[in-house]
């Protein structure tokens, strides 16, 4: 079976790099003729564990290419749009990409005497709706639907920094066709990474389409949730740690996104909640919590920024601000929507003289914040002459650091600690300063 791959963004490179490493054959294309160059190099875009190995040994067992002839991927079977759906102003999806590759498809095909069969999947994270509305495009130029094409649904349930794990290994694959068709060929294409027994779902399109938007907004409450909490506990003395173990251990909530910090980011969580409040409101409907989850990790990500303002006398003029982390979240170099971004914002705002480091994130950085702050090489680098540090994304690497040459380095002993990834009682005894999410200083 030939796959074709519309889109070589995150998710549309983990996608084919996992398919060819399943076996399949895998055409990726991209408009971007420098990126192309480096995929077919073996050299990926993007940073995600694992990935360079498997692209490059796939490359080199010609499973897996990457063209920017549209024209030469119109032959596969089956054919996943991976596009840019980016927030507009108003927060909902932009799905001009999804819409013009859509069309150039039904151009290429509709001039052909025999045109096929292909199954086209919405692999993009799409608002309700967008099969139908893809259908009607390629329906446009006269092709048939169940003759011709179908249109399929078929979201993503991807981590960055585990990808290749998740879609090696999906706890479910959630595909959205009323077509047997095309749903056979989906079964066909998935069963090899669902032998352990995980479930391969079958449900209409504008359900599958809501699942990946309700399944996102939901871990974006338990965030914003244990946030409040975390605030909370400041006020009344408790220790959110302690909270989140009691609560996290009933089966009805469970312990996973349950760890306060300085709010969500990334690609996913904030455009996704967006998208999911715009359908509503587009179609009546007031989905308060929606509102509240954006409203909570909007201040969540000023909180840390504001109590070192505070810590230094309501001014950072003079004052230097080593960061730990600047991607979104451990594990890779996405910076988009990124806490760190907005605590560093605040900082320089306040007159900081901020130097960060970051083990993969310093050039997704740098294109962001340009020289507005200074790059360290490794972590300690950074301390050296500063006021404090700021630990802003929970890489493994800042879990264990040596804290009596982090005490030498820095000017005075202080640390804001925006991920809760030390002790609270232990830097008490280490004679720091610490001030953590949620947790008194004679915190466990």
């Amino acid at each position: 079976m030939h796959i074709a791959i519309i889109g070589t963004g995150y998710v549309g490179l983990v996608t084919g790099t996992c398919f060819a490493e399943m076996g399949f054959d895998v055409l990726c294309v991209d408009i971007d003729q420098k990126k192309v160059d480096q995929l077919n190099k073996g050299i990926p875009t993007i940073y995600e564990t694992g990935l360079e190995m498997l692209l490059q040994r796939n490359i080199r067992e010609k499973r897996l290419a990457f063209t920017t002839e549209l024209q030469k991927a119109t032959g596969a079977d089956v054919l996943f749009l991976a596009l840019p759906t980016p927030p507009g102003g108003d927060g909902a999806a932009d799905l001009s990409y999804v819409k013009k590759a859509a069309g150039d498809l039904a151009d290429i095909w509709s001039a052909m005497d025999v045109p096929g069969y292909h199954v086209v999947v919405n692999k993009s994270t799409v608002p309700v709706g967008t099969a139908d509305a893809v259908r009607s495009i390629l329906e446009s130029k006269g092709l048939v639907s169940g003759e011709h094409f179908d249109v399929v649904s078929n979201p993503e349930f991807l981590r960055e920094g585990v990808a290749l794990a998740d879609f090696m290994k999906p706890e479910r694959v959630v595909i959205g066709t009323r077509s047997e068709r095309a749903a056979n060929i989906m079964k066909a294409i998935y069963e090899p990474f669902v032998r352990q027994g995980n479930p391969i779902l079958v449900m209409d399109e504008r359900s599958s389409e809501m699942t990946k938007y309700a399944a996102n907004s939901f871990l974006a409450t338990k965030i914003s949730f244990i946030n409040e909490v975390a605030n909370l506990c400041e006020e009344v003395g408790a220790n959110v740690d302690q909270v989140r173990q009691g609560i996290g251990l009933d089966s009805r909530i469970g312990n996973l996104f349950l760890y306060p910090g300085i709010g969500f980011g990334g690609s996913c969580f904030p455009k996704d909640v967006q998208a999911l409040k715009r359908t509503a409101d587009e179609n009546g409907y007031d989905f308060q919590i929606l509102d509240a989850v954006l409203k909570v990790n909007d201040r969540q990500r000023l909180q840390l920024a504001e109590r070192i303002i505070a810590r230094f006398g309501g001014s950072l003029q003079g004052r230097r601000i080593a960061v730990w982390g600047l991607a979104f979240k451990a594990l890779t170099d996405d910076v988009r929507e990124s806490p760190a971004h907005y605590v560093i914002e605040g900082l320089l705002t306040a007159g900081a003289d901020v130097v960060a480091f970051d083990p993969e994130a310093m050039e997704t950085t740098r294109i962001v914040f340009g020289d507005r702050i200074r790059y360290g090489t490794e972590p300690y680098e950074v301390l050296e002459g500063a006021d404090a540090l700021a630990v802003l994304t929970e890489w493994h690497e800042f879990r264990r650091p040596d804290f009596d040459r982090v005490r030498e380095l820095l000017n005075e002993p202080v640390i804001f600690d925006g991920r809760n990834l030390f002790k609270p009682h232990r830097m008490k005894e280490l004679g720091f300063d610490y001030s953590s999410v949620g947790r008194p200083d004679y915190g466990a």
